[in-house]
């Protein structure tokens, strides 16, 4: 299949299959088993590293607690069982960017399993979430002209704690693995696991996908997706696979079981190596890591810490508010954005106002105001003492000065004229300047109330346009 958007509706006769596999860096200030620092982006190459991160001889791991916890946290969330006894293991394949020639993991006793994640009213079942270390990182430079290529290896990121999320394969469209992703994220973000920015790669969604005939019950063959960056990319790449594999088993060939990498730029899948066995890994308990046995009193308080989680949330908004359960969903899926919400209507503005301010106004520009100032904003903007447009601004300078709606329409002048009497000297003024405006309005070109309006918002900008309108309306007749 040629590059590009290449993809269609899958044909009836087969079903998509796909679980998902999400790697999530906690919220940590250190790594999984030493001291480093998780570090930024931008660091310099191998400048968060210690002798545990470069796997040098004779050093010794420790467990960092703070990961454990958020991977608990996540758990719960989840609805997943917590056995009381975990152990981590040794995942052994030889790699460049794997100093020790094997990552600390988990396998047969990870650290949850059997929960669940609600996604638009679909249940999907969680196999496990585990913990595990990253590994660091590869970069390839080289001169085409003269054929001299060089890799180096960047280690900041071996060893910063990764969570796995593993997915049962419940999901049937690539609609429904975006979804669910974009599900999580708002999950691990409302309790505060982690920040889940895929731009920043703390949140890495890794689908399995195969494809079957329709009614059956047996897996197809998979292919594991690399290189996802965003929830877009997710969606089409997951696209392009199935309209892939598709046309090899429709052509009478066969799938091969391989992880794929994705191309942004050219839009389509590419093969990178064939996909591993949990055999092919040697798996055995990591012997300078005692096993863990989980404290039944401490998980039980996490348990009662949870904040209210998105799916609860989002009904309480429809049922106490009285919101559309599409406002409900845009804002129940940020918890600030939630907190804002609930925080302004209980400063005495309206909650549908609120909820369109919020999504309209706040969400976009990532940047909150206080709930009280906001629910000012709303109702001096509901009120008609100021206009829409003022309200942005005055809103907009209060989040960056940190000063009162009401001192900011003050000083700017900005109070709206809604008596008749003062503004019927104005309006009568408009009407004299435009006589043929006027006068097209009045033979049944209703259109004509555009330029006259415009008009009066020039000479009059304070004037408050609905009590304007209709003075107008009923002064031309």
């Amino acid at each position: 299949m040629e590059s590009g958007q290449r993809w269609r509706r899958l044909a009836s006769p087969w079903e998509v299959v796909i679980g998902m596999e999400v790697h999530v860096q906690p919220r940590t200030r250190s790594k999984m088993f030493c001291g480093c620092a998780i570090g930024n982006l931008g660091d310099p190459p191998n400048s968060n590293v210690c002798e545990v991160c470069l796997g040098l001889p004779g050093v010794l791991p420790t467990i960092n607690k703070a990961a454990v916890e958020a991977c608990l946290k996540t758990a719960l969330a989840l609805n997943c069982e917590i056995p009381r006894h975990t152990k981590f293991d040794r995942k052994n394949y030889m790699y460049p960017d794997l100093p020790k020639g094997y990552q600390i993991s988990q396998y047969d006793l990870p650290m949850s399993v059997n929960g669940s994640l609600e996604v638009d009213g679909r249940r999907v079942r969680i196999r496990r979430v585990h913990l595990e270390e990253d590994t660091g990182k590869l970069v390839h430079a080289g001169d085409k002209l003269h054929k001299a290529w060089e890799s180096f290896v960047d280690l900041n990121r071996a060893g910063v704690p990764l969570m796995e999320i593993v997915s049962e394969p419940d999901l049937r469209s690539a609609d429904e693995a975006r979804d669910y992703a974009i599900g999580l994220r708002t999950l691990l973000r409302t309790i505060g696991a982690s920040e889940a920015d895929m731009e920043k790669g703390q949140l890495r969604a890794e689908p399995n996908i195969s494809i079957r005939r329709a009614g059956t019950e047996e897996l197809g063959v998979k292919t594991e997706l690399k290189n996802i960056n965003s929830f877009r990319a997710l969606h089409r790449a997951i696209l392009y696979e199935v309209t892939r594999q598709s046309e090899v088993l429709e052509a009478g060939g066969t799938v091969v079981q391989e992880t794929r990498g994705w191309s942004e730029a050219e839009q389509r899948t590419f093969s990178q190596r064939s996909k591993e066995f949990a055999e092919d890994y040697r798996y055995f308990p990591e012997p300078d890591l005692p096993p863990l046995q989980l404290d039944l009193a401490w998980i039980d308080d996490l348990r009662r810490a949870l904040p209210e989680l998105p799916g609860a949330r989002r009904a309480r908004l429809v049922s106490e508010y009285g919101l559309p359960a599409a406002d409900a969903v845009q804002i129940a899926a940020d918890r600030e954005l939630a907190d804002l919400f609930e925080g302004a209507v209980g400063s005495g503005a309206g909650p549908k106002p609120v909820a369109n301010w919020i999504i309209g106004d706040v969400a976009p520009t990532g940047k909150f105001p206080t709930p009280e100032h906001l629910a000012e904003v709303v109702k001096l903007v509901t009120a008609g003492s100021i206009t829409r447009d003022q309200g942005r601004e005055v809103l907009m300078e209060s989040v960056e000065t940190g000063r009162s709606p009401s001192q900011i329409v003050a000083e700017h002048g900005f109070a709206q004229v809604s008596d008749e009497s003062a503004l019927e000297a104005e309006v009568r003024a408009v009407m004299d300047a435009n006589p043929r405006a006027v006068e097209d309005y009045r033979a049944g070109k209703k259109q004509a109330i555009g330029a006259l309006m415009a008009d009066l918002k020039k000479r009059a900008p304070q004037a408050n346009p609905k009590v304007a309108s209709e003075l107008l309306l009923r002064l031309l007749g």
